[in-house]
């Protein structure tokens, strides 16, 4: 699978917020993009990832 530009494993069949958690990302603090489309948030308990896929996380940051 890509993420953000590398290639990374999937290490077998997960979600996509399952994915998230477990490399440590703030589910309310990402926006992703799967192969070209924005994910809503509502979706990523099921939204299903294989190596195939490309995925574009950002991540937001406060500050002022």
């Amino acid at each position: 699978m890509r993420v953000n530009g590398a290639d990374i494993s999937l290490n077998g069949a997960c979600t996509l917020r399952t994915f998230l958690e477990r490399e440590g990302y703030v589910i309310a603090r990402v926006a992703v993009e799967k192969n070209g489309e924005i994910i809503p948030k509502a979706l990523y308990e099921t939204e299903p990832l294989s190596e195939s896929d490309s995925l574009e996380i950002v991540s937001f940051v406060g500050g002022g």
